[in-house]
């Protein structure tokens, strides 16, 4: 393995973090951005001054404070329109995450479009969210196929093609591997899938924050976003979608908000993309994900990506010096984004990841919501190390000499 690019010993970026400096923290090595990410001072004071400034429910009130509220809460949603530039703001709705995303994308089509007989193909590398749902609609008769993987951990586009049926509706799969890192060709599986007559829905809770995500260079119909991986707020996320299509789908929470009209014999919708917000939204975490587009825009995705890139191809190097250590998923780190699953031999997951908390480095272990590609990996769990923009070599460096004090503990 070859280094193009090492990363600096310290992160550039680490300062606009506060957590960083706070009393306990200063040598916090943080390598648990798959699961949340840190968020730096620009998104905390975005959600701070909403509080205490201007908190007031949005869209309701034609008194100032209100109308502040909503052009701010608008304005995140335009944010992020340009930001995976979709075609207009009516195709953002607000969602607490793209695990909510992906339910009520299931729910809507599964009660109002799929039938008995219906085909939904996604992958073996995806993770529960992307899983459940849809087997939600057994009851329905509708089928969950599973596409394989290849033995580096890339989807297997001969079992793919196998799967793939006339009876295929849906295509859901994700961008980004949250166990192997791998960055899945969607330009491609989504040309297939439209070839297919089938919709097509991207997973891009690993993706976006880390790379730059084009919808309609891509031709996703739906994707799923969480804020919280991307600098946001918890509870706050995004659920894209084609116009035409979402003007086509069905709510699935009805209440305040969402209506155009109430009448004992029935409602009718709002105007998209309110009909699938119901009740008051998460104002705050919605502003909050606007200071986050705006701080990783003034980076720039391009350069986050070859940033996570350089952590993960200097890791790799790293951990390739040691033959107890297996690393899962593809070994070029051109094929993965910023986050490594491996295990110590002779270790479980959870022994490793809780002796490197001791030793200041907060990892991931277990199956990561994804056990069916831990039964793929023939694995209980593993440890997995994610990276982003506030880590740097030191980082690494300290977690390979917690591995080393794993050894010792288990020699």
């Amino acid at each position: 393995m070859h280094l193009t690019e090492i990363p600096p010993a310290k992160s550039p970026y680490r300062e606009d973090f506060p957590i960083f400096s706070s009393p306990g923290n200063e040598n916090l090595v943080y390598l648990d951005s798959a699961a949340t990410s840190q968020k730096p001072a620009s998104v905390i004071s975005a959600v701070s001054s909403f509080e205490e400034e201007f908190n007031s429910n949005v869209h309701r009130g034609i008194y100032p404070l209100s109308q502040k509220a909503t052009d701010a809460f608008e304005a995140s949603r335009e944010k992020f329109r340009s930001f995976v530039n979709a075609a207009s703001p009516e195709e953002i709705v607000f969602v607490r995450g793209a695990t909510e995303a992906l339910n009520i994308i299931s729910l809507s089509l599964g009660l109002h479009s799929l039938k008995e007989g219906d085909e939904v193909l996604t992958t073996v590398m995806e993770h529960h969210s992307n899983i459940v749902p849809w087997q939600m609609l057994s009851w329905k008769g509708v089928k969950v196929k599973f596409a394989g993987l290849d033995s580096s951990g890339r989807l297997d586009m001969d079992d793919f093609m196998e799967k793939l049926s006339g009876r295929t509706r849906v295509v859901s799969v994700s961008h980004v591997s949250n166990v192997l890192g791998t960055v899945n060709n969607i330009r491609e599986i989504g040309r297939i899938a439209h070839d297919n007559g089938s919709l097509f829905i991207v997973d891009a809770a690993q993706s976006v924050p880390h790379m730059p995500v084009d919808v309609r260079q891509i031709d996703c119909d739906l994707m799923a976003v969480s804020g919280h991986k991307m600098c946001a707020p918890t509870g706050i996320g995004v659920l894209y979608g084609k116009a035409e299509l979402l003007g086509r789908m069905e709510p699935v929470f009805g209440g305040g908000e969402m209506i155009s009209e109430v009448k004992q014999s029935g409602s009718s919708w709002a105007e998209l993309p309110y009909k699938f917000e119901a009740g008051t939204q998460n104002i705050s975490g919605a502003i909050g994900l606007g200071a986050a587009v705006d701080y990783l825009r003034g980076i720039g995705m391009e350069k986050i990506e070859a940033y996570d890139r350089s952590l993960v191809s200097y890791a790799m190097e790293r951990m390739s010096e040691h033959p107890d250590i297996e690393i899962y998923g593809p070994r070029d780190p051109e094929e993965r984004s910023g986050l490594i699953s491996f295990n110590l031999k002779g270790v479980h997951g959870h022994d490793v990841a809780e002796i490197l908390g001791r030793e200041g480095v907060a990892t991931r272990s277990g199956h990561h919501c994804a056990q069916p590609l831990m039964n793929w990996l023939e694995q209980p769990s593993t440890t997995r190390a994610s990276f982003y923009l506030y880590n740097g070599r030191d980082d690494v460096d300290a977690l390979m000499r917690a591995i080393d004090r794993v050894r010792k503990v288990f020699a």
